[in-house]
């Protein structure tokens, strides 16, 4: 068989660990890139990196790279391809596509040139079309453009090989298997397993860790529970050779059970969490070799069944998303650091954090620390030899009582920041009480130093921190973060219990509206007005209200009496509610979300609202505009930037969309209607000229109360007519 380059993708900070294993299973010429490996080897050496690698996500077959720098270009490059060399004619194909250029704006159109290009070429040379599905296809392609040339490959897993099947439940902020594995790696756990050393993790939570470690003790290629990977239904699939490859690794898991591995044991003080970690052991056949035994941090201690001479603890602690947490997660790690010095010396302990700062705690020093990423979130693997040598007073955990604040220093960045929100606050004060407002933005990166938005809403504060640029040093970024952390209480003298503290990052499409946070928070009930509005400030990026809408959804109060009103884009239906408020006659709030419209749903109770007259419709709300049937007297359309949610077929763009849906809106309009439209896109540029049969009137600077003075571009806004 002759060699071809692969291109293996794992998670950033995986690559050299990557690098190292695909050598080890016959892969030569490795060149490392973020995110990936690059690296030369047979099909036979390229199907065993499919079964056999613990860290990769996805491994492809690049077909070739092409010059772009029109969309025909794109489907002359796929044409160029002999495809039936990899899909039969009635075959399926699906195509992922990545990346845009000026002349190709979205993945999804990307992707339809390319699914054209092998269809047209297919139905020329066949006289039969193949399909295109959307699970399980018979021909998965990647096609990745960049810099005017796009990369067309064969993706040979499928699925992503971290799934290796046994974990159907999980507990909170679980652990990526091939994250897991990488932290074992990282530990030394394959050669501390090859001399009978035990493992632990003390804080299992869905026992990843433990599987992962397992499976390494006893050789077990991660792949073989897998029903099938995407290579085996290719044309020139060589099944004897696949049968080969599942006979040697098959044989290499026997003999692995015959020798004997040290203790592979977890603890954790969630019963719920604990039965689905059995779940998973289970069903990687695991449950003779992993152990579980539910019992706090506060209660753990050494196994006494048999003598463990040396082993490695490793686990994954809570990171803490507030500031109360934070503080009662020193003294978890304080306790942690404890437990191993009384029952673990002499062992090796590895501790994976989102902060690195809670390792102070432990009273330990680390002999090695490796940057990682657990998806999104930087995170560190603190490496710690459990031996007098690296033991240290370890700060004391900061204790407070009950009801009272903690005591601390403020440092001159933080009292800066404490007197500017005093200022702030002064200055919006006879504002806030003459219009009885109860939420606002009190704070807006004012000093570039601290960049964050702080919101208040009614006894809470939402602090969302904006993510420091790359030129900033990590370490001056966390320092000043910290420093937020500590102004806010001081300066408006709420508990730290009652404020969330979260990362603002650029997200597109449905990653702004997908959970923050694991853990469940009550709704919280505010007042805007006449109307109660349900906020949660730890579990979503936004909280359920937009703060900068609110003369917004005070005009259409004021324009709603007596009338049909649409909500598009509804979110949780605030709009909605003030209308109905000021006396609707009915309302359609149409959105895509589920749970938002549960939310909404929740928010019209609290209002006692009739359902019957304002009416919730979960839905694409392109394609509920087009078949639609109904009229509206005033219609309010606030779109996303872009969305590419996996529940609506194709791609919004609002900049490129946006005289569409109006024009459509428009339609939908009875005479003398109004159409409100608005958006938060920065750089949008409203279509004057295509739009000029109507009444446009750019509203922007009506629509900003002084909470925003601070911050014009928040959003746009126009009331749109249709001409007298």
């Amino acid at each position: 068989m002759t060699e071809q380059q692969f291109f293996a993708t794992c998670p950033k900070g995986l690559e050299a660990l990557l690098v190292q294993e695909l050598t080890d299973l016959g892969g030569s010429e490795p060149r490392e890139t973020v995110a990936g490996v690059y690296f030369t080897a047979t099909l036979k050496s390229a199907w065993r990196a499919c079964l056999w690698s613990r860290l990769a996500n996805k491994i492809y077959l690049p077909l070739g790279k092409f010059t772009v720098k029109s969309a025909d270009d794109l489907y002359e490059a796929a044409r160029s391809i002999d495809w039936s060399e990899h899909l039969r004619p009635e075959g399926t194909l699906l195509v992922d596509f990545i990346g845009t250029s000026d002349s190709i704006r979205n993945t999804q159109f990307g992707a339809v040139r390319i699914k054209d290009a092998v269809v047209d070429q297919m139905r020329e040379t066949h006289r039969q079309r193949p399909g295109v599905a959307k699970t399980n296809p018979d021909l998965r392609i990647q096609a990745r453009l960049s810099k005017g040339s796009v990369t067309i490959s064969l993706d040979l897993c499928g699925e992503s090989l971290h799934r290796r099947g046994y974990r159907t439940r999980q507990g909170a902020a679980p652990l990526k298997e091939n994250l897991a594995a990488a932290l074992l790696l990282r530990a030394g756990w394959p050669q501390m397993a090859a001399e009978g050393a035990s493992l632990i993790d003390p804080m299992c939570g869905s026992a990843t860790i433990l599987v992962e470690g397992a499976m390494m003790a006893l050789d077990m290629a991660p792949g073989i529970n897998r029903p099938e990977f995407a290579f085996e239904r290719w044309p020139g699939f060589d099944a004897d050779l696949w049968r080969e490859l599942r006979a040697e690794a098959l044989s290499r898991y026997r003999e692995g059970l015959k020798r004997p591995i040290g203790e592979i044991r977890g603890y954790d003080e969630d019963r719920k969490v604990l039965s689905a970690a059995a779940s998973n052991v289970g069903m990687a056949g695991l449950e003779d070799v992993v152990r579980l035994t539910h019992k706090p941090l506060e209660q753990w201690v050494k196994p006494t069944h048999t003598e463990l001479k040396t082993g490695l603890i490793l686990t994954n602690p809570p990171y803490g998303e507030r500031l109360g947490e934070q503080e009662q997660l020193q003294g978890l790690y304080r306790l942690l650091g404890d437990k191993c010095r009384e029952q673990f010396e002499g062992w090796k302990l590895g501790v994976f954090t989102s902060n690195p700062s809670l390792g102070k705690s432990l009273g330990l020093r680390a002999n090695k620390r490796y940057k990682l990423y657990n998806g999104a979130l930087p995170s560190e693997l603190l490496l710690i030899d459990v031996t007098p040598e690296q033991y240290v007073n370890a700060p004391p955990v900061q204790l407070q009582e009950e009801g009272g604040e903690p005591q601390a220093q403020l440092t001159e960045g933080a009292l800066m920041l404490v007197n500017r929100l005093r200022k702030n606050q002064k200055q919006l004060g006879k504002w806030i009480k003459r219009e009885q407002i109860q939420c606002y933005r009190l704070y807006d990166a004012d000093m570039p130093e601290y960049s964050a938005a702080i919101d208040i809403y009614g006894d809470y504060v939402h602090v969302q921190e904006y993510a420091a640029p790359k030129s900033i040093d990590e370490d001056k970024a966390a320092a000043r973060f910290a420093e937020i952390r500590a102004a806010v209480p001081e300066a408006l003298g709420v508990s730290p219990d009652n404020i969330s503290f979260k990362q603002r990052r650029r997200n597109r499409g449905a990653q702004q509206y997908e959970r923050q946070s694991e853990r469940a928070y009550p709704l919280i009930p505010v007042q805007e007005g006449p109307v109660t509005v349900l906020v949660n400030l730890w579990e979503y990026l936004d909280t359920g209200l937009f703060l900068d809408h609110r003369p917004v959804r005070r005009m259409i109060s004021e324009m709603a009496r007596g009338k049909r009103f649409l909500n598009l884009f509804c979110y949780t239906a605030t709009a909605t509610l003030h209308a109905a408020m000021g006396g609707a006659r009915e309302s359609v709030s149409v959105d895509m979300s589920k749970t938002y419209l549960k939310w909404a749903e929740k928010n019209f109770l609290a209002n006692n609202l009739s359902l019957e007259k304002h009416k919730l419709v979960q839905g694409n709300c392109l394609e509920w505009l087009q078949e639609c049937r109904q009229g509206f007297d005033l219609i309010m359309l606030d779109p996303p930037s872009f969305s590419n949610s996996k529940r609506m077929e194709g791609v919004l763009d609002i900049q490129r969309d946006h005289v569409d849906m109006i024009n459509r809106c428009m339609e939908l309009l009875q005479p003398g209607g109004t159409l409100v439209f608005s958006n938060n896109l920065r750089s949008f540029k409203l279509d004057e000229e295509a739009l000029s049969a109507f009444a446009v009137e750019n509203i922007t600077a009506k629509t900003l109360d002084p909470d925003f003075a601070r911050n014009p571009r928040i959003h746009q806004c126009w009331l749109i007519r249709a001409r007298a």
